[in-house]
């Protein structure tokens, strides 16, 4: 099993999801979160002169799918679907997940998802 994570911007939510959905992701967990990237916030002119937000608002989706899918599929949907071409369009990040269970049920790994 793999776990995608992505880093995107709210207005994004709504194309990212149908694209997932579209392909058959069902479980999407969402997080609303605030960070900053290497552009380290953005720069802001207002009547009073030149600001920073320093922390921007982010959303954070978390998906794990099974083997049998293909990853980088997932990764092009949500990159096809967030992309802007501007600085802070987020970022995704894959790491193996060693087992799930559901506790409902207590199925462990693949059937559990």
């Amino acid at each position: 099993m793999k776990k995608i994570e992505c880093f995107i911007r709210p207005e994004k939510l709504e194309p990212v999801k149908e694209g997932l959905f579209e392909k058959g992701i069902k479980g999407i967990t969402l997080h609303n979160v605030k960070g900053h990237g290497s552009q380290r916030g953005i720069k802001l002119v207002g009547r009073t002169g030149e600001y920073c937000i320093e922390w921007i608002d982010k959303l954070k989706l978390e998906i794990v799918v099974s083997d049998k899918v293909n990853v980088q599929e997932i990764v092009d949907i949500i990159v096809e679907k967030a992309q802007t071409g501007q600085p802070g369009d987020g970022k995704i990040f894959i790491t193996p997940v060693e087992d799930a269970i559901r506790i409902r049920t207590k199925e462990c790994g693949e059937d559990c998802l």
